[in-house]
C-alpha cells in the first residue's frame, strides 16, 4: 500500500516539472534547482527533529509527511524512483545495521 502512495505521488511530482512555477509549488521548487530543493529538505528535516522532541504526535506525523514529500521532490528532480529506495530498504532487511553500514565502505 505505502509503495502505491509513493508511486502515485512521485508520478504527480514528475508531471508538475513542466508546470508554471507561479502556480505550482512543486514547479517552483524545480525552478530553484537542486540546491533549492536540498535546502527545503534540510529545513523539513530540522522541523521533523524539533517535532519529535515535543509531545505532539500529530506534529511528528505532519512534519514527517513534509519531509518525505520534499525527499520525493528531490528524487524526482534527480530521476530516481521511490521503488529504487524501497528496493534498497528491502535489501537491507534482515541484516545487522552495523554490518550493512560496513558493507557500504566496500562498495
Amino acid at each position: 500500500m505505502s509503495d502505491d502512495v509513493l508511486a502515485e505521488l512521485y508520478a504527480v511530482l514528475r508531471a508538475r516539472a513542466g508546470a508554471d512555477p507561479k502556480t505550482s509549488y512543486v514547479a517552483s521548487l524545480y525552478h530553484k534547482g537542486l540546491d533549492g530543493i536540498l535546502k527545503k529538505v534540510g529545513e523539513e528535516a530540522v522541523e521533523t527533529v524539533i517535532a519529535a522532541k515535543g509531545d505532539d504526535r500529530g506534529a511528528v506525523v505532519r512534519e514527517t509527511a513534509d519531509l518525505w514529500f520534499h525527499c520525493l521532490v528531490m528524487l524526482a528532480f534527480l530521476d530516481v524512483g521511490p521503488e529504487q529506495v524501497l528496493a534498497e530498504l528491502k535489501a537491507r532487511m534482515g541484516r545487522s545495521g552495523i554490518e550493512e553500514k560496513a558493507s557500504r565502505h566496500e562498495r
